[in-house]
């Protein structure tokens, strides 16, 4: 029995099976005919010829697989929600959100986290209800903007699906800066790099002190081949070893976010996380 959730407890699942020792999380990627990656969570009751099936049904449907250990998000999605929630502090805080993207493309990625909202469709998981305003993405929502599917999200979009940055969605932002008393400064492209990158390698860290994934090469693949992460920096993990993580933990220190044990240790002793 094998489950796709990237957020369900795979452990639970099996926990109301006769037969644990059966069930693993196969998590694929979207769009799964084209994207390589296969996440293959272990259950804590996953036995070994299961994981061995799996992997061998990985590679015999093309996929590249990383196996992950049962946490929320598991090693993908885990590391992305720093990121997202850093991306959206920053927009509060001054930073333009086609900034934030431009970032990102600028380091190599494909798209930005607010590109990449638009075209999963800003209404994902959205409560329905437009007089309920609680967040930027309510918001949004409220007003119709759902994303590419109907022409507007967080950008704008021609019939070639270009896009072009919103005065509705900057008003609308800037609303919500003044109500949460938000000072507004000018944020540097450098400072817009550090705050989204470096919470995914502490983040990162965090899994492999928690033995969630085997090595750091492992959380590589999975950011390589499931979102676009530059192949040429090698993953985040490599990518964060050329930058040096004495590096890195001064970054989150003078960005006032938390630094994993392991990366604190690492950094200090002068070691890498790909030996």
């Amino acid at each position: 029995l094998a489950s796709n959730t990237s957020y369900l407890n795979i452990d639970e699942i099996a926990a109301v099976t006769k037969r644990p020792e059966y069930v693993l999380g196969l998590h694929f990627f979207s769009p799964a005919n084209i994207m390589k990656l296969l996440e293959i969570v272990r259950g804590e009751k996953t036995a070994d010829d299961v994981l061995m099936t799996a992997m061998k049904l990985s590679r015999k449907i093309g996929k590249v697989a990383a196996v992950s250990g049962v946490c929320p998000g598991f090693i993908g999605n885990r590391m992305l929600s720093p990121r997202q929630e850093q991306a959206n502090l920053m927009i509060m805080e001054g930073a333009n959100y086609w900034e934030v993207d431009d970032v990102l493309l600028e380091f190599g990625f494909p798209m930005g986290p607010f590109q990449m909202s638009d075209l999963a469709g800003v209404d994902i998981g959205w409560h329905r209800d437009p007089e309920r305003i609680e967040t930027l993405r309510d918001a949004l929502c409220a007003v119709g903007r759902w994303g590419q599917k109907v022409g507007k999200g967080f950008y704008d979009y021609d019939e070639a699906r270009q896009r072009t940055p919103s005065d509705e969605v900057k008003q609308i932002i800037s609303e919500f800066a003044t109500k949460a008393g938000k000072e507004q400064r000018t944020i540097s492209k450098d400072e817009i790099r550090e705050r989204m990158l470096y919470p995914m390698v502490n983040e990162g860290a965090k899994i492999l002190e928690e033995g969630m994934a085997q090595r750091a090469s492992d959380i590589d693949v999975v950011w390589i081949n499931g979102y676009g992460w530059p192949l040429y920096t090698g993953g985040p993990m490599f990518w964060a070893d050329t930058v040096g993580l004495d590096n890195i933990v001064a970054g989150l220190q003078s960005h006032n976010l938390p630094v994993a044990n392991l990366l604190q240790e690492k950094a200090a002793a002068g070691e890498k996380f790909n030996r």
